[in-house]
């Protein structure tokens, strides 16, 4: 039973497409220079990266792996050990992934509101429109990995001390938010053209979250609620990974499946956790994907026929899969790397898929297919049902 995205014009990824939307983690360009801190003691050994857009970057300087626009945004910042990214805020959404490290977030106009410590495997949705600042406080490098909200984030408002401290090292920020730094010989900007301090009264009206209410935008690894039949495919050999609705309804074909967080993002993310052997099969959508892996090595098959194409994916490996596009996942080795089928541990990959709404799958005839066959189907809302039931209906 067909899905309305069958109608989806199907598009093929080529050689060219996969050198420009593989981002390896061996590719990962840093900009040591990219905020208005990047001069103040504790702030100045911090990486900044953009792996989809420009991210809220302030430095003409940036390396972008990919600029095409997917309704959101992927980058990191790398943080060695006490480093700290000073208070600043965001109009749209800004969520981290905690790809290794122990990190305390603080939030508030002076940081004193509440603070979490994040710990490897969280996901985090950062309110809109409060200061939030973060620090390395492990022992080790650590990295949080961002999605930001929409093409056009529309840059950030630094805490009022931070640009203060920033002008002692002659730094400025222009209205255009790009950073201008005297010391190499660029001109200060006028007052007229340069970002001041936000006025207290603006300060004291911002909202303010209690400890309580920000840890339930936090989703950690405990926290995660898996779907053993999220999908089609969940059926069949090869296609049962387990999958976890963090950010709106995304992906999911089980009608009970409900996600963490509904608030809209203008991105919809999730955890697909496999065994070796296990994942999803082949399908496509009408939206912008991308798969970051947290975990083990997957495999990635694209295109169909004789165009079919494999790639291999690594830990911290991220790849961008256009609209239309047949895609599988499967999981082919665990995190200690010895590819043990028999082993009870999972693989990771993480999942965003461009909107706030359901994505409506389109799977290739042979899944559906074989999905008949062992008695599943896809309801007229696009939930997995018995094919059985429906059959008895006049539905097929």
């Amino acid at each position: 039973m067909s899905t309305p995205t069958s109608t989806t014009a199907s598009t093929t990824m080529t050689p060219e497409d996969l050198d420009a939307r593989l981002i390896r983690f061996t590719h990962w360009v840093p900009c040591k220079a990219a905020f208005i801190d990047c001069k103040t003691p504790g702030s100045d050994r911090k990486d900044n990266y953009s792996f989809v857009g420009p991210g809220v970057s302030q430095s003409s300087n940036q390396f972008v792996n990919l600029a095409t626009p997917h309704g959101y945004q992927l980058g990191a910042a790398g943080m060695p050990a006490d480093v700290s990214n000073n208070l600043h805020l965001h109009f749209t959404a800004e969520v981290f992934l905690n790809l290794g490290g122990r990190f305390r977030l603080r939030w508030g106009p002076d940081g004193e509101q509440g603070n979490y410590i994040s710990e490897d495997g969280d996901v985090i949705s950062v309110p809109t429109w409060i200061f939030r600042g973060f620090t390395n406080i492990g022992p080790d490098d650590g990295i949080l990995y961002t999605v930001l909200g929409r093409d056009d984030t529309g840059g950030i408002i630094w805490g009022p001390k931070v640009l203060q401290d920033a002008e002692g090292f002659g730094l400025y920020l222009t209205r255009e938010n790009q950073l201008v730094d005297t010391t190499i010989g660029e001109t200060a900007p006028s007052e007229d053209e340069r970002i001041t301090p936000l006025d207290q009264t603006y300060l004291d009206d911002l909202d303010v979250f209690t400890p309580e209410e920000f840890r339930t935008r936090v989703v950690t690894r405990e926290d995660r609620r898996y779907s053993d039949h999220a999908f089609l495919c969940s059926v069949l050999p090869g296609g049962r990974g387990r999958f976890a609705t963090v950010i709106g309804y995304g992906l999911s074909e089980d009608r009970r499946q409900v996600p963490s967080l509904t608030e809209p993002h203008s991105f919809c993310a999730a955890w697909l956790s496999a065994p070796v052997g296990e994942g999803m099969l082949r399908h496509r959508v009408g939206v912008a994907e991308t798969i970051t892996v947290k975990s083990g090595t997957w495999d990635v098959v694209l295109n169909d026929g004789a165009e079919e194409t494999v790639v291999s994916l690594g830990e911290r490996d991220t790849l961008s899969i256009p609209a239309g596009v047949w895609r599988a996942f499967r999981c082919t080795a665990l995190p200690d790397g010895t590819g043990d089928s028999a082993a009870a541990d999972e693989a990771d990959l993480f999942v965003v898929t461009a909107g706030d709404q359901r994505v409506e799958i389109d799977w290739h005839t042979e899944v559906e297919q074989a999905a008949a066959d062992a008695g599943a189907a896809l309801d007229p809302n696009h939930y997995v049902a018995p094919a059985a039931v429906l059959a008895s209906i006049g539905l097929r």
